[in-house]
């Protein structure tokens, strides 16, 4: 009884230690945390929060949410006044290979889980609209029945709240406890060339003069193709500040400059501390401190492997490799280093023991 209502309790975070014990061959063991949780079952199947009951007349829409641990989502129609009105709520915790998802494939993913938990409610009940706060998502399907649009986080907040239970986030290990940095964050020296970079700019240097004393007249002195997004502008301590309509972060506006962009790119890939993340995560860390148009084309260029500059002459440049398991040799080393030499492709080998520790790298070369 409890498993078919689960999906309307109130309470269904609390009773997840019940829920541990019912999967394959988990050790069946009372804790102290099982018998709140079975209070808890009991109490909300005799106090389920009041739902809609599904009117096929009226047309569906769905919302759906994902969050770094969560997807979420509800099925909802207008009553009579309108108001919306819930019929079902689904939400779940991601697998560990789908936290690894981009934000789009996770965004994805929450809308291929609504259609799929509705979709008895949503087959013969004509066209339906789906929301979601990701812009791309606007025409992943294309179906006469399913017409997407776009809601924002601030707007969105019946899943947003399915999408972010406290209980189903997923610990992990504080870097900053241990002493590591582990992403780039903009230095002072580089904020400095952002801001000399505005002079000589003219989109940077009327958007600079607008948004220091915004006005009707100062929106109309701005060339045409920037004054829609004006208003997303400001200033401080001369640095140009851009947000998105959909989310809260403030982010340095970078004028069209390409070597300054470029040294962006390298602190924010190619440094130690950045760690050469993929197409996605550079872009997460870019965007979280700059802003410019195009961005993501920016890092699809430029996160894949970059060539590595053209040797002059020999041995001015070589790539080295460790073989191992091989045939023991008169003195029981089972393994090879390998020496390519990039220009002349002339390769030497040296046989090396089984194990090379770090500082024995150096006696190979």
């Amino acid at each position: 009884m409890a498993a078919g209502g689960e999906v309307f309790l109130v309470k269904r975070p609390k009773i997840r230690p019940l829920s541990q014990l019912l999967k394959k061959e988990a050790e069946w063991k009372w804790t102290a945390e099982c018998q709140p949780a079975f209070d808890a079952v009991k109490q909300g199947l005799t106090e389920a929060p009041i739902l809609a009951v599904a009117d096929q007349d009226r047309p569906f829409h769905i919302v759906c949410d994902a969050s770094d641990f969560e997807i979420g989502c509800a099925l909802m129609e207008h009553d009579h006044d309108p108001r919306d009105r819930v019929v079902y709520y689904q939400s779940r915790q991601l697998k560990p290979a789908e936290r690894n998802y981009p934000v789009h494939d996770k965004e994805l993913l929450a809308m291929k889980y609504a259609l799929a938990k509705f979709r008895v409610y949503l087959l013969g009940s004509g066209p339906f609209v789906v929301y979601t706060d990701h812009v791309s998502l606007r025409t992943a399907v294309k179906s006469p029945h399913i017409s997407q649009r776009m809601k924002p986080g601030r707007l969105n907040v019946v899943v947003d709240a399915l999408s972010r239970r406290p209980d189903y986030a997923v610990k992990t290990a504080d870097a900053n406890r241990i002493g590591v940095e582990s992403v780039s964050t903009p230095s002072s020296s580089l904020i400095d060339d952002v801001k000399a970079a505005y002079g000589s700019h003219a989109d940077a240097k009327q958007l600079l003069s607008y948004a220091s004393a915004p006005s009707d007249e100062a929106c109309r002195k701005l060339a045409p193709h920037l004054r829609a997004r004006a208003h997303r502008y400001r200033v401080h301590e001369g640095l140009l500040l851009y947000s998105a309509v959909d989310d809260d972060v403030i982010r340095i506006v970078v004028p069209n400059d390409y070597d300054l962009r470029m040294r962006i790119m390298y602190e924010y890939h190619d440094a130690p501390t950045a760690g050469h993340p993929g197409r996605e995560k550079t872009y997460v860390l870019l965007t979280r401190d700059f802003y410019w148009n195009h961005q993501y084309k920016w890092v699809r260029k430029y996160a894949p492997l970059q060539s590595l500059p053209t040797p002059s002459e020999c041995w001015q440049s070589i790539s080295m490799d460790f073989v191992f398991g091989l045939p023991p040799d008169s003195k029981r080393r089972t393994g090879v280093v390998v020496f390519v030499d990039r220009f002349s492709k002339m390769v030497h080998l040296a046989a090396v023991p089984a194990e090379v520790k770090p500082y024995g790298q150096h006696d190979c070369l």
